[in-house]
């Protein structure tokens, strides 16, 4: 549903610096809030707590950022970012998530080699040759590093007096994260019951027996695969054979088209497209809604 040559477009992609820090800070809240002010997203964003925390994992530590409401407990959404890792448009988009009601942990995937922010924003991650910098910390993120990761994630939620246990877990992925979100759900079926993938990639691979699509029958999810425009017209067949898993394997998934291009749901990317964003921002809290009771 995406593929590598589409990461290349963006980094040739004319927009400068100045256009992306205008979606940093505040003026990202406003954003990704469907276009109020930056005062009125502040506003909204009153009664939360936030922490960077760390963990163990089978593979190291792990260091995320964390943000929940003040007091009482919620659903916990875990939440895989794109190529250029945790940065402040992952940490706008958990807070908007936390202001609706959940606890949300933005991962850092790279932890196996680096910890913390290691890019600004998509100009920063271009800027610094960012493709070549994570190529190697990328590679280690197959279904099995994944998986490994997703059940330390899910255990240290569960610790957390925020976080309701007796409510299931959300996933939610952009780009590269799209199919880690498949996988953590097949990795934690008891506790995670709703994963959605933003222009993700890697859905459905033919050759690969840990395909995203191959282990539907070991999800007991509800999901939303929100699939890019021009992704979808580079490749329209690509979304069937996923649709085609879900339905064998009795999984409740909507694989649609939105519109807007690779990329469309991230503040700080070339392609971010507010009006697509807002949809894509109400289909994922209506799926969390459904599932996550």
């Amino acid at each position: 549903m995406c593929d590598e040559s589409k990461l290349e477009e963006w980094a040739r992609t004319a927009i400068s610096r100045r256009h992306f820090g205008a979606l940093s800070g505040a003026a990202a809240l406003a954003a990704c809030a469907g276009g109020e002010s930056a005062g009125q997203a502040q506003s909204a964003l009153a009664g939360l707590t936030e922490d960077t925390v760390t963990f163990a994992t089978p593979d190291g530590t792990m260091d995320a950022y964390f943000v929940r409401p003040e007091t009482g407990k919620h659903p916990a959404v875990i939440l895989w970012p794109d190529i250029a890792g945790l940065r402040e448009a992952k940490r706008t988009i958990a807070r908007l998530l936390a202001a609706e009601g959940h606890a949300v942990l933005v991962v850092n995937p790279y932890y196996r080699d680096v910890a913390g922010e290691q890019f600004p924003d998509f100009a920063g991650f271009i800027s610094a040759g960012g493709f070549g910098k994570v190529g190697p910390w990328r590679g280690k993120l197959n279904a099995e590093a994944i998986m490994r990761d997703a059940a330390a994630i899910v255990g240290w939620l569960d610790t957390q007096p925020s976080v309701d246990t007796a409510k299931g877990i959300g996933t939610q992925g952009y780009c590269m994260g799209g199919p880690f979100t498949v996988w953590s759900a097949a990795a934690v079926p008891a506790r995670i019951k709703a994963a959605a993938s933003f222009h993700g990639g890697g859905l459905v691979r033919a050759d690969y027996p840990m395909s995203p699509h191959a282990l539907l029958g070991k999800v007991d999810a509800s999901l939303l695969i929100a699939v890019a425009q021009d992704d979808d017209a580079k490749a329209p067949a690509d979304k069937v054979p996923f649709a085609d898993a879900a339905k064998a394997a009795d999984v409740t998934a909507i694989v649609e088209v939105y519109a807007g291009n690779h990329g469309w749901m991230v503040p700080d990317s070339p392609a971010y497209n507010a009006a697509a964003a807002s949809k894509g921002e109400a289909d994922l809290l209506a799926l969390y809604k459904a599932a996550l009771a």
